[in-house]
């Protein structure tokens, strides 16, 4: 049971992909069975109005108070929504509603619903029942009194946007309070895929859904809106609130502080493979919209509300992936990103930042190995590259030529340039330029999964201190080396400085994480038996010559 506990959505629908196809037979047999194992463990919160329970596990928010569960010195509340309103009927494709007082007593035992996502999870391997009432987070403290206010990490899960959520094992943050009483975290939901960024207001009745495009970005808002009054009845210190998220995560993370007011809710954050690269154009979107409308056979949002979920939801995934996100629509996310941390609008945010050694070979996995990867990623090159000028995709195909190694080896690359390497390069910069402190890290440490090596993810499980988790590592990477990496990760959430002191190292040696600068350039280089810092062109992580213009495209 331990094992089947520890498979995550994403890897529902890697295992199978990659075991035996997305449409076979045994495979919706095999996700089927795990997914009734693990569903047996879920329930329903309810309203307790009898009065009993346990009131040392009980903690009033504004919006009710909330009764968790102990276990092994972690009290965990689990499904807390976080809004007033959740976003089904008239509330869909609208701006989440506010929390309101309530004095009513609430279980927080189980996680809220997953929100409704791509086919291939919602149909077979949901290790929770799916639905668009999905505005819930969970929190975890130590089971302590403390005179002083902890420090709060929030996570924001990844999943390209359109798959994911907080029920997923690898996120349970039990372990690594456990191991850190020190700290509270928090894991929030938000809507994905269609349900979170879907234009709609060029449609002839989309006036009325002004908001549709930016809805999980707003969601995070909300979420971080309600930490910010709540989480001091938990023990946390709402002036001391660290973001953290990996992927999509990563992406939320980098976008949130250039979104107006968002600075109170949070004084520093840590993005994991991800950064603004996967914000979109208000073009790009329109023309998803209208992709989707047109298989839906629908031309107005009055059409869409009449259209089952999983049918909409369908039809997104039909068009093949990572064709969501925040857009810049210059009225809730800028237009230029990049340019705005230059100027100084996140300065006074802490940003600690990295990416894997080698992002995509994860992406091949998922996809089920090298011809279907290979496959997918040159239709998007066809369909996204048209926009290169004949100079930039001489300089494209030159750095292909260059890279050796397998037939894979080329495009993993340039898209690990794409997607991760030059976007995390140019944000430490331009948050450099403006005055602003950034740590920098470059992961190296290798699966032992066939093809995956040290790909996007691999390090999550040892982040959320969950070695038994081995679906994207193969293995359980080595324990100091795990335990130094998390200790640097909360004391940057505790101090602004991931810098270990020997006295709190866990290993007793201390680590100086130098700051991005434009001179050194220097980053952390997570080698599994040697963190040390180094100064970028010893490692040439980044082609600045031929990859770096990439950035100004985003996503492609």
């Amino acid at each position: 049971m331990k094992k089947v506990i520890s498979i995550s959505l994403a890897a529902l629908m890697v295992f199978s992909l990659v075991t035996y196809g997305s449409t076979s037979a045994k495979a919706e047999e095999t996700l089927s069975e795990l997914k009734a194992s693990i569903m047996s463990q879920y329930g329903e919160n309810k309203q307790i109005t009898d009065g009993n329970y346990d009131k040392s596990l009980a903690v009033k928010c504004v919006n009710g108070t909330f009764v968790g569960k102990k276990d092994n010195g972690v009290i965990a509340y689990k499904g807390i929504p976080f809004v007033g309103k959740q976003p089904v009927g008239e509330y869909r494709w609208k701006a989440p509603v506010d929390f309101v007082p309530d004095d009513g007593v609430y279980e927080a035992y189980y996680n809220g619903k997953s929100p409704y996502q791509m086919e291939a999870i919602s149909e077979g391997g949901s290790l929770y029942v799916q639905g668009e009432d999905c505005l819930y987070l969970n929190v975890w403290k130590a089971d302590e009194a403390s005179a002083e206010k902890k420090p709060v990490m929030v996570w924001i899960h990844g999943g390209g946007y359109e798959l994911g959520g907080t029920v997923d094992p690898t996120y349970d943050c039990g372990n690594l309070v456990r191991e850190n009483p020190d700290i509270i975290a928090v894991s929030i939901a938000y809507r994905v895929g269609i349900f979170g960024f879907f234009h709609l207001s060029h449609l002839p009745d989309g006036k009325d859904y002004p908001d549709a495009q930016n809805l999980a970005i707003m969601d995070h808002m909300m979420a971080l809106k309600w930490i910010h009054e709540n989480i001091a009845a938990f023990g946390g210190d709402p002036d001391n609130v660290t973001l953290f998220g990996e992927s999509a995560g990563g992406e939320s993370v980098t976008v949130l502080p250039l979104i107006e007011g968002s600075h109170k809710y949070f004084k520093r954050v840590i993005a994991q493979s991800g950064s603004p690269v996967l914000s979109r154009s208000i073009e790009q979107c329109i023309e998803t919209t209208n992709e989707v409308m047109k298989i839906l056979g629908c031309k107005t949002v009055a059409d869409l509300q009449k259209v089952d979920a999983k049918k909409m939801v369908k039809a997104m995934a039909s068009l093949g992936g990572m064709c969501v996100g925040p857009e810049r629509d210059g009225k809730y996310l800028t237009l230029t990103p990049y340019e705005d941390y230059a100027k100084g609008a996140a300065k006074d945010i802490e940003i600690l930042q990295g990416v894997n050694k080698d992002e995509l070979n994860y992406f091949m996995v998922e996809a089920g190995g090298v011809e279907p990867f290979t496959k997918w990623i040159n239709n998007r090159i066809a369909k996204n590259f048209t926009v290169l000028t004949d100079e930039e995709k001489a300089l494209v195909e030159s750095f292909c030529n260059d890279i050796k190694g397998e037939s894979y080896d080329p495009i993993c690359r340039l898209f690990d340039q794409i997607w991760f390497i030059a976007p995390m390069f140019r944000l430490s910069e331009n948050q450099a330029q403006a005055g602003g402190k950034s740590y920098s890290y470059y992961f190296t440490v290798e699966s032992s999964v066939p093809l995956m090596k040290s790909g996007h993810a691999v390090e999550l499980s040892t982040i959320f201190n969950h070695p038994e988790d081995t679906q994207f590592t193969g293995r359980a990477f080595d324990e100091t080396f795990s335990k130094v990496m998390r200790k640097m990760w909360v004391q940057f959430a505790k101090t602004g400085n991931p810098s270990l002191s020997a006295d709190i190292s866990p290993d007793g040696k201390a680590y100086e994480w130098p700051l991005y600068d434009l001179k050194d350039k220097s980053i952390m280089v997570f080698d599994e038996f040697n963190i040390h810092p180094e100064k970028e062109s010893q490692r040439k992580i980044l082609d600045w010559d031929r990859c770096y213009f990439l950035t100004k495209y985003f996503c492609l």
